[in-house]
């Protein structure tokens, strides 16, 4: 081998092997996030996790994706499509090597690393590190309330690294962007979020188109064309984009699920959210001024989405902080030019482009770090359980001969509960998959949970032995005066009765 082979093999390990500034920015993520504040136990705040690890587990011991319904009875044997079987496979092999701590250390390094990418992003797009961290926190403070330990959080890690190798395309030309095709194709088998890159992708290609003649814009086309072809790669083909498409119609959907709705300013979340969009808003209008169509139509399409559907921030915070960070930087350059070099602007200038260069290479040691805290036990607050400030975790340990196998009328959220705890025995009401029950049963199981008159005849004909419900609802008030029922335990947020009479 030559010596310049050698030396170059040399300095490749040697990068691999140093940590850098972006290795310091994962593990400080993942210690303010997860280690320190509310702990890991937040990833698990929805119970949709318990019935994507079931369903995971279903299709490891059966070696087949599940074509009918498997955890309710009240819709048992119908059509269900599980339009996120690979996921739901990747959590069920971290539940079965792990239990719930490798569920949640999954998905906090799916946060941590997406957040790391997205600070890299924005460095290459000439970002000072200040202004990349600066909306690297802001962003992560914005979605935090999508930090759950669902599928979605695969779509952030890829949307991520599939925006920086567009950007990277638009300024070098070459085939590695062809790697999207696969990609999408992956991306399809583990949420629906594919969408947004295909939306980006066309965003991409008018503005490009806008900005350059359309000619400019036919390998952006193809490339869509590709990407959108391979999403027909899962076990339902056309089948999928379907569903999808009933899914985002759906009214009873965008009403009932609160991730579906228009975000609320009220929380420091949302205050954080609102700075990104402002401060996008206006890096729209100067880009549109120097004819930057692209990008502007990135930020406004996004920002758009958001304030119609609150679960479109952690998007927009993926496409509008890596625009957001180069041009804020870019307004700093100007104005710091004109400042003294000992000045105070000339200094943090300085340092800002020193810090810079740490944050343009990750090494080998995220992965390593990893690696250690799967193998740390008791002193980072592990998971073992849901936790018991949004489940009924220690009513359902005391009373779980009572529950497991029963008919239990409950919450969605708690009904995804009973199915990580006691599925295949247990069967639920009603659960989180709003997208299956619809409608009809959706708005049946509000009308019974808010003691409508038909709350006797709904839980007769469905042969429900028992109601584990909060306190405060209107269907717990009304069991307590009936003879048919009995108040088996009440414990802070939850009661659960049992019913002594026939059906």
């Amino acid at each position: 081998m030559r010596p310049a082979k050698i030396a170059a093999a040399a300095g490749r390990l040697r990068a691999l092997a140093l940590p850098s500034l972006s290795d310091w920015l994962f593990a400080a993520l993942l210690g303010w996030l997860f280690i320190a504040g509310s702990g890991w136990s937040a990833l698990l705040a929805d119970g949709d996790t318990g019935w994507h690890i079931r369903t995971g587990e279903f299709i490891l011991d059966h070696g087949r994706l599940p074509h009918s319904d498997l955890f309710s009875f009240t819709r048992p044997g119908q059509p269900w499509v599980a339009w996120e079987w690979l996921a739901d496979v990747l959590f069920a092999c971290c539940h079965r090597l792990g239990g719930l701590k490798a569920v949640v250390l999954l998905a906090g390094s799916l946060i941590a690393g997406y957040l790391t990418l997205l600070v890299r992003h924005m460095v290459w797009r000439g970002a000072n590190a200040f202004a990349a961290l600066a909306c690297c926190l802001l962003g992560a403070g914005a979605s935090g309330v999508h930090y759950l330990a669902r599928p979605h959080l695969f779509t952030l890690l890829l949307l991520s690294a599939s925006l920086w190798l567009l950007d990277h395309d638009r300024e070098k030309p070459g085939r590695a962007v062809w790697i999207l095709v696969p990609i999408t194709a992956l991306w399809a088998n583990l949420h629906a979020g594919f969408l947004a890159l295909l939306a980006c992708l066309a965003l991409q290609t008018v503005g490009e188109g806008l900005e350059e003649g359309w000619r400019a814009a036919r390998r952006k086309s193809a490339l869509l064309v590709a990407c959108a072809a391979a999403t027909l790669l899962n076990p339902y083909g056309i089948g999928l984009h379907r569903h999808m498409l009933e899914y985002l119609r759906s009214d009873w959907i965008r009403e009932a699920v609160d991730e579906f709705q228009s975000p609320k300013f009220r929380s420091e979340s949302a205050l954080q959210f609102e700075i990104l969009l402002f401060a996008g808003l206006i890096a729209a209008g100067l880009l549109l001024r120097r004819r930057r169509i692209a990008d502007a139509l990135m930020v406004v399409f996004w920002a758009h989405a958001a304030l119609v559907s609150v679960r479109h921030v952690p998007v927009y915070v993926v496409a509008a902080c890596p625009i957001l960070a180069a041009e804020a930087s870019r307004w700093w350059e100007r104005w710091a030019e004109t400042k003294p070099a000992r000045s105070l602007a000339g200094i943090v200038d300085a340092v800002a482009r020193d810090f810079t260069t740490g944050l343009r290479r990750t090494s080998a040691w995220p992965a390593v770090l990893v690696a250690i805290l799967a193998l740390v036990g008791s002193p980072l607050r592990w998971p073992r359980d849901f936790p018991a400030i949004k489940f009924p975790v220690a009513l359902v340990d005391r009373q779980q001969k009572k529950l497991a196998g029963a008919r239990v009328f409950t919450s969605d959220q708690w009904g995804d509960y009973l199915l990580y705890r006691f599925y295949p025995s247990q069967r639920v009401f009603i659960d989180g998959r709003s997208d299956f029950y619809g409608p009809a049963l959706g708005k049946l199981y509000l009308r019974v949970a808010y003691g409508h008159t038909e709350w006797r005849s709904t839980l007769d004909r469905y042969a429900v032995t028992a109601v584990l419900a909060p306190p405060e609802w209107p269907l717990a008030s009304i069991l307590r005066q009936e003879p048919d029922w009995r108040l088996v335990e009440e414990d802070g947020p939850a009661a659960l009765f049992e019913r002594v009479g026939r059906p």
